[in-house]
């Protein structure tokens, strides 16, 4: 839609659109078509209305454009300053006439210092009838990194008329460029690692789907071939109840990861247990352990039913004293949060799917905090359940280092959260109610997407500090050496879709992104940790430069590098990145190169063009590849699919991009895609369990001998070694 249809559909006033634009909602902006497009007045409206801003009228609107100016002076200090190391900022202080102000830093060492007021000449407004002064402070530049507070109190020169009150603002300095000592090592030389669905990857010890101890032997077999991480899938928390979602990127939190991953028999507790209980153990695993062999679907609720029952045991096992304390400490330290997120589970289980009173809709409602109570040992459940699995990912992240990796475990954060799910009801005031995250129309998607996610509200990001993202960010990293961010641009602007809109109605907002990227570093640099940056699509040549000179890694995709209509030459890739030959969103590399993206498209009629046109295309970019490959000497005239799998990974490793990621599927002959965009149910998305050419599940405890992994590691390792090597 141009922005002629959409203007003669319902076009937006002017004071409309500069309170639109006040509130970082674009009111114009280029689509993937190259067509410039403003949107209706209707999405302003309700984009506005998500924000809590009254649009119902033109004075509504005049009042709220009124009202915007005037907040910001309504604040004694800024609810937050998220600045670059370095960095000298002014900072506005907002005094009521006849009053002072005095501001103090508290540094997070515990020091203070004092900041002193600028004597320049005062701007003034009228607030709600008093007259009020803005004065400015500085803010030194040899602040530390850290998160801070700047406390300001204000102070009547004379009993009359008095108006104390205290502020504070949350301030963070950040890394002004993520450098982490420890990895520059593996910067200067490169490095190389797995990436896997971890549910698909099993054993004959799993509970008929991946879990942490299968990461951690995952990860000792990927170090012991010469790999430095393994990039998984998000391990967010999903439903504890019911049918339990599939997609990894669609949980109920990002903050707390999922029990479904736990392996009972690791639990410290399990080697006590009485020989009864020991057998109830048994028998669960029994129950399911016969599906680790079946490579048709991995079935995520029987596996659960199982393990939920196997810990429900362990839970009420004794634990000794020095076990209780660091449970209890881990507690503590979580907080709210993880008393809000175990409440959530335990009140999704009391309702099971039934009516629930809307007063429950609310967490601090009186309801709530009776049920609080009454539940509170289902409760304590759910709170030592992510204690164990804490303790899990951490003894997966060890072996990793204890097999050579450099970097070890890395996470990939989804984009945000189920609409029903615990960060939804916890976090409600973090929400844009009515509002659904998505992407508008590409080639791809004509009608665009709607990925059915709440969005974050930027005010209140900002009125809390950024709180919410700098514990999410921090807790992923607690056993983690790096941080893969699903769509970053969604740290500079997401596509927001009002409630019964097509997905093409909606509009971006933006985010302060320079916030939002310093929080992620400093998180990042003080984990010891590197940043990926999933940056495809349609994303402005500025942020990529930009995420580059904050040290954020970008990522790039063999199979969607072009310059023009010819493949780049991966001599021509950014240094600072993550490079792979294949995605998750595409069948692996085996099934690329016959074809079997289009045969799928075109079975569940995604395809907007003739079949055969779509086919010949993808057969005219894999001879084009094959071409490359042959100029290269990297294979001959009739290569076998593993030779060619291989050499598109050697082609790969001729860019100077400082990670190489290898897909496990690829190392195994796997040729089924993990998810096919724009589906639902008429895919088994993320249920594929790993298996080889044949059809065959690949259990872990075979990996090591399965020839294809290892020639390729081999292939991969030894080939950056060789380019190391000639570099001197």
């Amino acid at each position: 839609m141009t922005s002629d249809d959409t203007q003669h559909e319902d076009p937006p006033s002017a004071s409309l659109l500069a309170l639109a634009d006040a509130h970082g909602i674009a009111t114009s902006y280029h689509s993937f078509f190259g067509d410039l497009v403003t949107p209706p007045a209707a999405t302003l409206r309700a984009v506005l209305g998500a924000m809590g801003v009254a649009t119902f009228t033109p004075a509504q609107v005049e009042a709220s454009l009124e009202e915007t100016r005037t907040s910001p002076w309504r604040d004694l200090v800024p609810p937050s300053l998220i600045l670059r190391e370095g960095e000298e900022r002014e900072v506005p202080v907002h005094v009521a006439d006849g009053h002072d102000a005095v501001l103090v830093l508290h540094l997070e060492d515990g020091s203070t210092r004092d900041v002193a007021l600028a004597g320049d000449e005062p701007e003034s407004r009228d607030v709600d009838g008093v007259a009020h002064w803005r004065l400015r402070a500085t803010l030194p530049a040899d602040l530390p990194l850290g998160w801070h507070e700047l406390r300001a109190t204000q102070r009547a020169r004379s009993g009359e008329g008095a108006q104390a009150r205290e502020a504070r603002t949350i301030l963070a300095i950040t890394p002004d460029s993520l450098a982490v000592p420890g990895l520059r090592e593996a910067y200067g030389e490169r490095a190389w690692g797995l990436m896997a669905q971890l549910y698909s990857v099993r054993s004959r010890a799993s509970w008929g789907i991946g879990d942490f101890a299968d990461l951690g032997d995952l990860a000792d077999i990927a170090g012991s071939r010469g790999a430095d991480f393994l990039l998984i899938n998000p391990i967010h928390a999903a439903e504890v109840t019911g049918r339990i979602e599939p997609s990894p990127y669609l949980p109920a939190t990002r903050r707390y990861v999922s029990p479904l991953y736990i392996r009972p028999e690791d639990v410290r507790e399990a080697a006590y247990l009485p020989s009864a209980q020991r057998a109830l153990l048994e028998w669960g695993l029994e129950g399911v352990s016969a599906s680790n062999t079946d490579p048709s679907r991995i079935d995520r609720d029987a596996a659960w039913e199982a393990k939920k029952a196997a810990l429900e045991v362990l839970f009420r096992a004794p634990r000794s004293a020095g076990r209780q304390r660091a449970y209890e400490s881990f507690v503590r330290g979580e907080g709210r949060a993880l008393a809000d997120f175990a409440l959530w589970c335990a009140l999704e289980e009391h309702y099971d799917g039934g009516p629930r009173p809307a007063e429950v809709d609310d967490v601090g409602s009186a309801q709530v905090a009776q049920l609080r109570t009454e539940l509170a040992e289902r409760v304590e459940f759910y709170s030592w359940l992510q204690w164990v699995a804490d303790e899990q990912l951490g003894a997966a992240q060890e072996a990793g280092h204890r097999a050579g990796m450099r970097i070890g475990v890395m996470h990939d954060l989804a984009v945000g959260v189920h609409p029903s799910g615990a960060d939804s009801w916890s976090m409600r005031r973090m929400f844009a109610p009515g509002m659904s995250v998505g992407a508008p129309p590409d080639m791809y998607n004509q009608q665009g997407q709607d990925w059915s996610q709440p969005p974050w509200r930027p005010d209140a990001l900002v009125r809390s500090g950024y709180a919410p993202l700098r514990d999410m960010i921090r807790g992923l990293l607690r056993h983690a050496g790096a941080l893969r961010i699903d769509h970053i641009i969604g740290f500079f602007r997401l596509w927001w879709i009002p409630s019964g809109k097509g997905a093409g109605e909606g509009t971006y907002v933006r985010y302060d992104h320079e916030a939002m990227i310093g929080v992620l570093a400093l998180e990042a640099q003080r984990a010891g940790a590197v940043v990926i940056g999933e940056d495809l699509g349609n994303v402005e040549p500025w942020v990529r430069d930009y995420l580059s000179s904050r040290g954020v890694l970008g990522t790039s995709v063999l199979w969607f590098e072009y310059d023009g209509d010819r493949p780049t030459p991966p001599e021509h890739y950014r240094r600072l990145l993550l490079a792979t030959v294949n995605t998750h969103d595409l069948p692996p590399t085996a099934g690329y190169l016959a074809g079997k993206h289009v045969d799928l498209r075109d079975r569940l009629n995604l395809l907007t063009e003739p079949v055969e046109q779509v086919r010949a295309a993808a057969d005219a970019e894999r001879e084009t590849m094959l071409g490359l490959l042959r100029e290269r000497g990297l294979i001959g005239q009739h290569p076998t699919e593993r030779e060619t799998v291989e050499a598109l990974h050697r082609y790969l490793a001729a860019s100077d991009s400082v990670l190489l990621g290898v897909a496990l599927v690829d190392a195994v002959g796997e040729s089924r895609a993990q998810n096919q965009p724009g589906t639902n149910t008429e895919y088994p998305n993320w249920q594929i369990p790993l298996a080889d050419s044949a059809g065959n599940a690949v259990l872990l405890e075979d990996l090591a001998q399965v020839s294809r992994f290892a020639s390729l590691t081999s292939a991969v390792d030894d080939e950056l070694r060789r380019r190391a090597d000639e570099r001197g």
